[in-house]
């Protein structure tokens, strides 16, 4: 039985022209073959499994070539291609900086330097992970990296230049080696799965480059594994069920739902995910990186961006087509911040499912589908119920014409008086904001008239919880447009506190918030009403007062503080000539 050989090893790459990903690095490389132009140290670094030792390598045995080919390759003929093919070149040393990072580790190199090549013009000497050496093995280094031998030649590769001192990096030509793309990644496994007799889906393809994260040795790994589980045959299914990667197809069916504004689908879409092992973490990660495939897929400019298969792609450009940009920014917004917040919540589950309620609701903004509640399935739609038509106004008794604001400038009392001060309870449970000046703002005038509105279409009132007035405070900040974000924020971050009764207050921290809320008060006091189904609800803002930072005394200023009340300390620094520190 014949030993077997893993595919990162078996198809390593032994020439230029072979390594996928980097031909960039190793055009330039060639060049500097080419017109001898070689440096005495380079350093090559970046991601894993992307070629760095590799390149090293091949670099290594065809400085030594005795027989270039014409396109500066090594020949593989000569006797120290052949003795480097066959692991005993005495002109290539290795060292792993990892398990040799002493100081005694690099004097012993040091010490090989001095003796010249037997076989072709030089001494290679490839480092990996030298980040890893101590700086104290760097500091024994630096002198022989500056002023080699002619015939020494050093490589270092690393995967975390930052760790280098600069001394060293100042010594070196630095190449920086890229993640290999998507496309290569599946280039280069076709290529590998033809000579292995193995038929594999190109979307399966696509997903092992993805889950490699740029790395081909990533990727040749995975194959394996896929290859060992699913035998000669590798289908999509298979590798997202042995890869633990959640399909496509769900992410498309939870962007209808949201579409369809079907609260009830999504969530047992997301249900459906977490029995089958996924986090909600790795879920909504999914869902971010699902809009902004969306997003790019709007514009056949950045279908390009896009880095799945052809199929995958047309699917993406159709439903994109059903995604207006406004959604997906908001869309994106909603999931980004439940990415953000998923660490430190305690509740994980509700708060990805919060964030699935907040999505689904963006398709009901769009269609300004404002019914009441769905009594046989209270999920499907619960937002903000729709005001009476004008005949319903005219049923109960109210009448238009005399609550509309004078247009010539008069002003009409709506529940006016004076806003009481904060230090003591208001006895009335009416709203009172009070605004005198007579050049109101047009934001002003538009806030009467909903109040005027509101006062006209009076409700019995309904016993409301304070929890109920905040759940309805909340609702009317997340429908704010973008352009509000800043004071979504403040009224998510400063719901109203029941001070008595049918009273709340609100906290504000300086005079633009207490502004802002004042010009948008008298809609949100609409809002609130309907949705607890009680017209005596009042909010009073509250002006927090500024509380003076004490400033930390200088020990002269503590000295001079001491010494008015016990002078006696003033004449003993005087006969001493003490200094204050």
């Amino acid at each position: 039985m014949d030993n077997y050989i893993v595919s990162a090893l078996k198809y390593r790459p032994a020439t230029f022209d072979s390594v996928v990903g980097q031909s960039t690095l190793t055009t330039t490389l060639k060049n500097a073959i080419k017109s001898n132009h070689l440096a005495h140290a380079y350093l090559f670094c970046g991601p894993r499994g992307v070629g760095k030792t590799t390149c090293a390598r091949i670099f290594a045995k065809t400085i030594n070539c005795e027989q270039l080919t014409p396109d500066y390759e090594a020949c593989n003929k000569c006797e120290s291609c052949v003795s480097f093919n066959r692991q005993r070149s005495y002109n290539i040393h290795e060292l792993d900086a990892a398990s040799n990072n002493g100081v005694d580790d690099i004097r012993r190199l040091i010490e090989q330097v001095r003796i010249p090549p037997q076989i072709g013009k030089y001494s290679v000497y490839i480092i990996d992970e030298v980040h890893m050496l101590s700086s104290g093995a760097f500091n024994a280094f630096l002198k022989t990296l500056e002023e080699p031998p002619a015939y020494a030649i050093f490589i270092l590769a690393t995967t975390e230049k930052h760790k280098i001192l600069p001394t060293i990096l100042s010594r070196c030509q630095i190449y920086d080696f890229n993640r290999i793309s998507v496309t290569d990644t599946v280039n280069h496994l076709k290529s590998v799965a033809q000579k292995e007799g193995v038929t594999v889906d190109d979307s399966a393809l696509n997903v092992i480059a993805q889950k490699s994260d740029g790395g081909m040795r990533d990727a040749l790994s995975v194959f394996d594994q896929l290859v060992s589980f699913c035998g000669n045959r590798i289908t999509y299914q298979d590798a997202i069920r042995n890869l633990n990667v959640l399909d496509y197809d769900y992410y498309f069916r939870l962007t209808d739902a949201f579409m369809a504004g079907e609260l009830t689908e999504s969530l047992l879409i997301f249900n459906e995910i977490l029995n089958k092992g996924f986090d909600g973490h790795h879920f909504i990660t999914g869902l971010s990186s699902h809009f902004r495939d969306l997003l790019v897929s709007r514009d056949e400019k950045t279908v390009v961006l896009l880095e799945v298969g052809a199929d995958i792609t047309q699917k993406y450009k159709s439903q994109a087509k059903k995604c207006s940009d406004k959604f997906l920014f908001q869309a994106l917004k909603i999931a980004n911040d439940c990415d953000l917040n998923y660490r430190i919540s305690k509740n994980k589950r509700l708060l990805v499912e919060l964030a699935l309620v907040r999505i689904s609701q963006l398709s009901d903004e769009k269609k300004k589908d404002l019914t009441a509640p769905d009594a046989k399935n209270p999920l499907k739609k619960f937002d903000t119920p729709a005001d009476p038509p004008p005949s319903a106004i005219e049923n109960a008794g109210a009448t238009p014409k005399e609550n509309k604001p004078d247009r010539a400038g008069q002003e009409t009392q709506i529940n006016r008086q004076s806003t009481p001060k904060y230090n003591k309870r208001p006895e009335s449970v009416s709203i009172s904001v009070g605004l005198e000046n007579k050049n109101r703002n047009i934001s002003e005038r538009k806030n009467e008239e909903s109040a005027a509105a509101t006062a006209g279409n009076a409700k019995p009132s309904v016993a409301c919880s304070e929890a109920d007035v905040v759940r309805a405070w909340n609702a009317f900040a997340e429908k704010l447009p973008i352009e509000k974000t800043g004071f979504s924020s403040f009224m998510l971050n400063n719901p109203p506190v029941n001070i008595s009764g049918t009273s709340y207050e609100v906290a504000v921290s300086n005079v633009m918030q207490e502004r802002e809320l004042k010009l948008t008060l008298q809609e949100i006091l609409s809002h609130i009403h309907r949705n607890v189904g009680n017209n005596q609800i009042t909010v009073l803002i509250k002006l927090l007062e500024k509380t003076e930072i004490k400033r930390t005394l200088t020990p002269e200023e503590q000295f001079r503080k001491m010494a008015e009340k016990n002078p006696s300390l003033s004449k003993l620094q005087s006969d001493l000539n003490l200094e204050i520190d």
